[in-house]
């Protein structure tokens, strides 16, 4: 289904989207219509209510990521490129899917007019490609630190493909937190996935 601003489509895992927005150009430089609530729920269904919005200002070779919560209200995501470009990672955690642990991975850059949109119950990390790469993320829940949850980027289980050779061995930065995460399996045996 499209419109004349924006085309949504499923991507493999059940409640991750793609977001393709039409750019327009002039002589003033580009317009983008980069969310619109009521076409969200149209096209899929789902009901996606901004509670808190964030971004974030990333070196080249930063990772942040697997992130996901366990709030009682869930917290989706909407997370587009502002500035730079970003390889996206999408991870199905919830052992009761059929898609249980996988990966989709959609690149993000800042003039594509392309975004993600991810339901409750899904992990989410990137890697910056470029210097001052600016994420933004609108989420459907406030920040609840006692909520917040992460799994290790280089779980072995997962096997994530962060396309490193594409850094020509520029420096990974990862913060402590994410480095020192466990793994799913680690996160699925004490019951910190969303059952």
């Amino acid at each position: 289904m499209k419109s004349d601003a924006m085309e949504i489509t499923s991507l493999g895992i059940e409640g991750a989207w793609l977001i393709q927005s039409k750019r327009f150009t002039d002589t003033r430089g580009q317009f983008q219509e980069w969310f619109k609530r009521s076409e969200v729920l149209t096209k899929t269904g789902f009901d996606f209510e901004v509670e808190q919005g964030n971004f974030s200002v990333n070196h080249k070779g930063v990772i942040r990521g697997i992130h996901y919560s366990l709030s009682s209200k869930g917290q989706a995501k909407w997370v587009s490129c502002i500035s730079g470009e970003i390889l996206d990672v999408i991870v199905d955690i919830r052992p009761s899917s059929s898609t249980f642990k996988r990966i989709e991975y959609v690149t993000l850059k800042h003039q594509d007019g392309r975004a993600i949109l991810i339901n409750s119950g899904l992990g989410h990390g990137f890697i910056s490609k470029t210097d001052n790469t600016v994420v933004s993320y609108l989420l459907s829940s406030e920040y609840s630190p006692g909520d917040e949850y992460e799994i290790n980027p280089f779980d072995k289980e997962l096997n994530i493909n962060w396309n490193l050779e594409s850094m020509n061995k520029h420096k990974l930065i990862i913060s402590a937190k994410d480095s020192n995460a466990p793994s799913l399996q680690e996160r699925f045996h004490s019951k910190k996935l969303p059952f």
